[in-house]
């Protein structure tokens, strides 16, 4: 940055003041002092913004998942070297010795124009401030948003992109995601797994107690798994019912289903050993004929 900005500074410094101690016209120093104040005005603008760029990426630079935080941070860098720039700008053309009034009135008069034509475009704008600071979710975060979801691959001064599971990519708005009731499964520490199953009717009183055991016993044994609880919860239409909850101690969705898949297989087979029947929907309809005999059958 030095040896781009600041040592042709030097130069163009020497040049000038090496010109100014000869005797010209005045319109020739006039024409020499516009110059160089544009050269410097230029140099110093591209100083401050490439300190501030530095600043910015110093400071993501010793967080964790940097490289992502700096895609994210380039639409701030991007606005505020725009400030920067216009603030130099109007700087300059004061120390030629125009009136800025004029003209930073005629800023604010058009300032409020364009955002009356412009609400979406920075509203969404602002809201790229709200997730920049407030953090919601990140490059890389895994987001679902009403009924889409995907992964976060770009933040933008207006749009944000989602990777889907389909693997499309998806395009929302700042604001709609600002406003949105969003759910970012990255900083899950924990799932909570509620599931139900139900044995039939038949089943004895000794395996009514003894099931609760048995799936307490077979969700212990499975690592990064913390059983909660499992009761008998009530009598269905056709099936004895048991809620059984747990959790993952775990944020990946892959072993998640791993896990699932190897306590539904456990418990498919203890039941088979132990001649527990799970129950399915069954109907019995007991049929009064005329004679007074009753006949009973069963339809599945």
């Amino acid at each position: 940055m030095i040896e781009s900005s600041v040592v042709p500074v030097f130069y163009i410094g020497s040049f000038y003041l090496a010109f100014s101690m000869l005797t010209m016209p005045a319109n020739i120093n006039r024409v020499l002092h516009i110059a160089f104040l544009i050269v410097v005005t230029f140099f110093a603008l591209r100083i401050v913004s490439s300190a501030f760029k530095k600043f910015v990426l110093s400071f993501i630079h010793h967080q964790e998942n940097s490289e992502a935080k700096q895609k994210q941070a380039s639409g701030l860098i991007l606005i505020v070297s725009i400030v920067i720039w216009i603030i130099g700008f109007i700087f300059m053309i004061d120390n030629l010795g125009y009136n800025v009034t004029s003209l930073i009135a005629g800023l604010g008069i058009g300032g409020i124009a364009i955002a009356l034509a412009a609400q979406t475009i920075l509203g969404d704008l602002f809201s790229y401030f709200v997730i920049f600071f407030d953090r919601p979710f990140e490059i890389g975060d895994f987001v679902v948003i009403d009924d889409k979801s995907g992964i976060v691959e770009y933040i933008g001064i207006k749009t944000t992109r989602l990777r889907t599971l389909g693997g499309e990519q998806l395009v929302c708005s700042n604001t709609d995601l600002t406003n949105a009731r969003l759910h970012n499964y990255k900083r899950l520490q924990k799932r909570r797994v509620l599931f139900s199953l139900g044995v039939t009717y038949q089943t004895t009183h000794e395996k009514l107690e003894l099931i609760p055991r048995i799936l307490k016993q077979i969700i212990e044994s499975k690592p990064y798994i913390q059983f909660d609880r499992a009761h008998f919860s009530g009598y269905g239409d056709f099936s004895l019912n048991y809620e059984i909850v747990y959790y993952v101690m775990d944020a990946d969705y892959t072993l998640y289903m791993d896990q699932q898949q190897s306590i539904y297989l456990d418990i498919y087979r203890i039941f088979e050993q132990h001649g527990i029947e799970f129950a399915y929907p069954t109907q019995t309809l007991i049929l009064q004929p005329e004679t007074g005999q009753s006949l009973q059958g069963s339809m599945e």
